[in-house]
């Protein structure tokens, strides 16, 4: 009697003791990142068979539960990894507001500031000081680029910095994980029981990992994981690590990209493929945000660079020099008042042996409304070589352009006009690819001409030609100083031009000149007394260039009555340094819409910049305070059956300790039987 009742009292000291143990070990973790808390899970142990029916024997420990939900570390796993991405690309993306923003880094006070001193030079060109204020607004507008081209450049080293330690911290995290697999298989095969803080660990080393990409994990029939990443690619299987690389991309070098190791050797992963933690938000940033801004603002160093030479080109400088004079003075006529880099092409390290190089130049703007105009935009394109031709896609939605050569791309480029063409010294390879980048570095590369640097006085601020009328004219007739356009040099030949008024039409235009009226086609003059017929207010052009509509020369417009006789002149525009004709054509640039096929100004382009990044930037911001709240949510969630509850702890003590005082005292009152049993017999 006495030993059935010491016995069942020793089962029900264990049980209590193990139930304190079990409390205290929630205790001890409550702060403990990824704990579980655990609960002692205690059975009936079987009865003993006696005359009266089965009389119970105390009572076992089965097993340690942990509380614990997959659904609901899931579902924080994931929560986790959204949070994440959108953490970083918020993070990432403010960095470009903030510099695309700032009056003292943005572009726009430069832009504004270089076209007063252009509006300066146009109502006072005659003063040096104006073109030297030209010229050093130039410079500075011409370092902002620099600037932030350079800083967005800093961001891409670090997102190449970012994405390494992302990947080593993935491979450190599923190194881990496959450790703790082999202790997790090992314990389970030799106990029976779950390793319940090994099983713990690695659910927080698969949450950790998940703020750097997003997993899915499957548990095998040993305990282990198997964890995926991507559309199922494999990072770690049982207790072995696959692990990820980073290496260069092929379609450029110059980016990071991640890549998968397989008995093949590292395989470039598509970014597509990657979702959720910091790594898809710096691959995401990168490709959607940065790469952008880097073509947006290269786009408006180009587009100004490529539109102010055309026009630039069109005049006249302090010397006299123009496209159809030079002056005696070791000068010479400079154009370009700008330099900026050309479109890059990139061939893909995968190439066929052989594989030529291909090269992009940027197209000549089109002269519309006295002005110029760039077809540039903001995407990168990709040129494929296959069997069957070429074909351009243009990156940011696919669009194609497709030929048997270049020539034939080219082709379809000019009736599309995407800012630039390309050529190649040979053929393509079939098999070959090239990514190409018009604009990426045009903002870094945009430079002053040194030689207006040197002698501000070659800047083109006067019209190369004036058109005047007879000092013995008779009628009412005025004729406009002229404007200038693409090929007017051409259009003049045979200067000084001395055209007559008779019977309704302007003759003795030059043989061989052809004339506009209004933009219409172009009338061959064959003889000089070949008359053009007159109207008051209509548009003359001289034409040098029929290729584009309008045609284009040498403008001007007359008004008035003439009398039989009159004669009007068009001739260089010699001494005429108090002409700021061309300058005034320049300071215009500023307002018209220079850009994306005539749809925006510069600072119309720049400030639509600013304000997506802008845009994109606050819904990133409350995307990822929305997100954060779901991730508490979750967690919330999951610590409701998880978590460690220090007042319910307290509790199980008390329950637990008076468990094992009863149990204690069942086994002092066995003891007490025990020895009264020995008493009565001796």
């Amino acid at each position: 009697m006495g030993s059935g009742i010491i016995n069942t009292a020793v089962t029900g000291l264990h049980v209590a003791q193990y139930g304190l143990l079990t409390t205290e070990h929630n205790i001890a973790n409550v702060n403990t990142p990824g704990f579980s808390r655990q609960r002692s899970i205690q059975a009936s142990n079987a009865g003993l068979l006696t005359g009266a029916g089965f009389v119970g024997q105390g009572a076992h420990v089965a097993t340690v539960e942990r509380m614990y939900s997959r659904f609901l570390t899931e579902q924080v796993d994931r929560s986790q990894s959204s949070a994440s991405e959108l953490e970083t690309y918020y993070a990432q993306i403010s960095r470009i507001d903030d510099l695309l923003a700032d009056p003292g880094t943005g572009l726009s006070p430069a832009l504004q500031a270089f076209f007063a001193s252009v509006q300066d030079l146009a109502a006072n060109p005659s003063r040096l000081e104006n073109r030297q204020a030209m010229v050093s607004t130039a410079q500075s507008l011409s370092a902002r680029y620099q600037s932030l081209s350079d800083q967005l450049a800093e961001m891409y080293d670090g997102i190449n910095s970012g994405i390494t330690a992302a990947v080593a911290s993935v491979n450190s995290y599923g190194e881990q994980i496959a450790s703790l697999n082999g202790r997790i298989a090992v314990a389970e095969a030799s106990t029976g029981q779950p390793p319940n803080d090994l099983l713990d660990t690695r659910d927080q080393m698969v949450l950790e990992l998940n703020q750097l990409i997003r997993t899915r994990t499957t548990t095998n029939t040993d305990g282990s994981y198997n964890v995926f990443v991507g559309s199922g690619q494999q990072l770690v299987v049982g207790s072995q690590l696959v692990g990820m690389a980073t290496m260069a991309s092929s379609a450029d070098s110059s980016r990071l990209v991640v890549g998968l190791r397989t008995t093949a050797g590292v395989q470039e992963m598509p970014e597509s493929l990657i979702s959720g933690g910091s790594l898809s938000g710096l691959l995401a940033f990168r490709s959607e945000s940065l790469d952008r801004a880097s073509n947006e603002l290269g786009s408006n160093a180009a587009s100004l660079a490529l539109t102010f030479n055309a026009q630039h080109a069109l005049g006249q400088d302090f010397f006299g020099q123009s496209q159809l004079a030079s002056s005696s003075s070791s000068t010479s006529f400079t154009p370009q008042f700008f330099s900026v880099s050309p479109p890059v092409v990139i061939g893909n390290t995968r190439n066929p042996p052989g594989s030529p190089l291909v090269s992009a130049a940027f197209v000549s703007p089109q002269p519309f409304n006295g002005n110029f105009y760039a077809d540039l935009g903001n995407s990168d394109y990709r040129l494929n070589a296959d069997g069957a031709g070429l074909t351009l896609t243009r990156l940011t939605d696919n669009k194609q352009w497709t030929g048997a050569d270049l020539a034939a791309v080219n082709a379809q480029l000019s009736s599309d006009p995407q800012g630039f063409e390309l050529a190649s010294p040979v053929a393509l390879v079939a098999g070959s690819s090239y990514l190409i980048q018009p604009t990426r570095g045009a903002a870094r590369g945009i430079v002053v001409n040194p030689a207006l640097i040197a002698d501000s006085r070659l800047v083109a601020a006067a019209g190369p030609l004036r058109a005047a009328v007879g000092t013995a004219n008779t009628g009412s007739a005025t004729i406009s100083s002229g404007q200038a356009g693409p090929g007017y040099a051409d259009a003049v030949a045979g200067l000084p031009i001395s055209l007559e008024y008779n019977a309704g039409e302007l003759r003795n235009f030059p043989v061989g000149a052809r004339v506009s009226i209004d933009g219409a086609a172009p009338v061959n003059i064959t003889a000089s007394d070949q008359g053009i017929a007159y109207s008051s207010g209509a548009t003359v052009t001289l034409v040098g260039s029929a290729s584009v509509s309008p045609p284009t020369g040498f403008s001007f417009v007359m008004t008035g009555l003439p009398n039989n006789g009159d004669r009007f002149t068009v001739e260089i525009n010699s001494g005429a340094t108090a002409d700021g004709r061309n300058a005034l054509t320049l300071a215009q640039l500023q307002t018209q819409h220079t850009m994306s096929g005539q749809t925006a100004s510069y600072q119309d382009a720049y400030a639509r910049l600013v304000s997506e990044t802008g845009n994109k930037t606050r819904q990133l911001q409350v995307s990822s305070e929305a997100q954060q709240n779901l991730l508490a949510q979750a967690q919330a969630s999951r610590d409701s059956l998880s978590a460690v509850n220090l007042d319910e702890e307290a509790a199980n003590l008390i329950r637990y300790q008076q468990a094992y005082q009863a149990s204690a005292k069942a086994f002092q009152i066995g003891a007490s039987l025990f020895d009264t049993i020995l008493e009565l017999a001796a």
